[in-house]
C-alpha cells in the first residue's frame, strides 16, 4: 500500500510486519534508538504511537564531547541525528517500531541523507539497546529484502553499543510547536498523516511530549 508524500514526490509504504520480535517477558518500559534524517520528524511520528512514553530528539553514534548541534551538523563526529523512544511493549512491541520506522518515518534506502538534508549525521541507523534487538532488526531487515520491499537496496546501518545523547532543548517538540515551519509542512506532517493512513490503529492524535514531561 502506497501512500504519496504530496510536497515531497515520494511514496510511504506499508511493508509487511516483522516475522521475528523481540520477547516480552517481563512488565516495564523498554527503549530503542533510531535514526532517520532530521530528528523533528522521526520523534513527530513516535511521538503519535500508541505504547509509546516518550520519544526524545538527540544525537548517537559519536562520544558525548561532540554530541551538540553544531559540531554534529559538520558530519564529522560520528553521531547521528537520533530518537530515543521508551515504550511500553505490551501496547507496541519493537517490532511494531521497527515497520513504523520503515514504512513512514524514513526512507531506508537513501545512503547518508533523507530528503533535502545530506550527511553522514542524516544516515538510517539503528542503535540496539540489547542484544534481542540486534537480532530483531537484523531479521528483519533480510525479511524486507528478500521481500523487496523497496525498490532500491536498504542501507540502514545497525550501530549496537552506542550511547544516546539528548538533543538542546530548542530540538524537542520542535513538530508540534511548529507545525507552520516551512520544512515541517514539507518534509514532517505528511509522515504524521501517514502513520495516521497506514497504521490507524496504533496512531495516537495525541503526541506524547518532552516538554509536558519536563513540567511534572
Amino acid at each position: 500500500m502506497l501512500v504519496n508524500r504530496g510536497a515531497s514526490a515520494e511514496d510511504f509504504r506499508l511493508v509487511p510486519a516483522v516475522a521475528l520480535d523481540e520477547a516480552v517477558d517481563a512488565p516495564g518500559t523498554r527503549t530503542a534508538v533510531f535514526a532517520g534524517g532530521c530528528f523533528w520528524g522521526v520523534q513527530g511520528v513516535f511521538q503519535h504511537v500508541e505504547g509509546v512514553v516518550s520519544a526524545v530528539s538527540g544525537y548517537a553514534g559519536g562520544q558525548a564531547a561532540t554530541a551538540h548541534y553544531d559540531m554534529v551538523g559538520s558530519g564529522r563526529t560520528g553521531h547521528a541525528e537520533a530518537v530515543e523512544v521508551v515504550y511500553d511493549p505490551r501496547k507496541v512491541t519493537y517490532g511494531d517500531l521497527l515497520r513504523i520506522f520503515f514504512s513512514v518515518a524514513h526512507d531506508p534506502t537513501q545512503l547518508d541523507r533523507q530528503g533535502p538534508d545530506h550527511g553522514p549525521q542524516y544516515r538510517s541507523a539503528i542503535f540496539p539497546r540489547s542484544a534481542d534487538q540486534t537480532r530483531v532488526a537484523k531479521a528483519y531487515i533480510e525479511q524486507l529484502g528478500r521481500d523487496h520491499a523497496f525498490h532500491a537496496p536498504i542501507v540502514t546501518r545497525i550501530e549496537a553499543d552506542k550511547a544516546f545523547y539528548p538533543a538542546e532543548a530548542y530540538h524537542q517538540d520542535f513538530l508540534e510547536l511548529n507545525p507552520g515551519y516551512p520544512y515541517i509542512v514539507i518534509n514532517d506532517l505528511p509522515k504524521v498523516a501517514a502513520l495516521q493512513t497506514l497504521f490507524p490503529r496504533q496512531y495516537r492524535a495525541k503526541p506524547v511530549l518532552v516538554s509536558a514531561k519536563a513540567g511534572q
